[in-house]
């Protein structure tokens, strides 16, 4: 069974909660369970947002990420040279998945 296998993913609208100001963003988002600590990992890009660009400059930082009826808070990079942003958090992410989630190991 290949890792593809268990990937599930979402594109679409999303909000991006960022220094206390909602954004709206489409975003392409992926979700796994990480073999080496067996915790569900999801990360993706934020497409181009110039309000986003504003905020952040050229730093990441912290964003709440709410897609309809999901939410999930993650870790946005610095804006890579077409001025996208990558998200990536850990634990339950801010999509549906088509099964339960993995338990959460420390």
């Amino acid at each position: 069974m290949s890792a593809d296998e268990h990937d599930e993913g979402y594109r679409g609208p999303a909000t991006l909660v960022v220094a206390g100001e909602e954004l709206a963003v489409e975003v392409l988002l992926d979700a796994r369970t990480e073999p080496f600590d067996g915790r569900l990992r999801w990360s993706g890009r934020v497409r181009t947002n110039h309000r986003l660009t504003e905020l952040l400059g050229a730093r990441g930082g912290t964003a709440e990420v709410r897609t309809p009826g999901h939410a999930a808070t993650g870790t946005l990079s610095e804006p890579d040279p077409w001025d996208r942003f990558r998200l990536a958090g850990v634990g339950a992410p801010p999509f549906p998945l088509d099964g339960p989630p993995p338990p959460e190991t420390d």
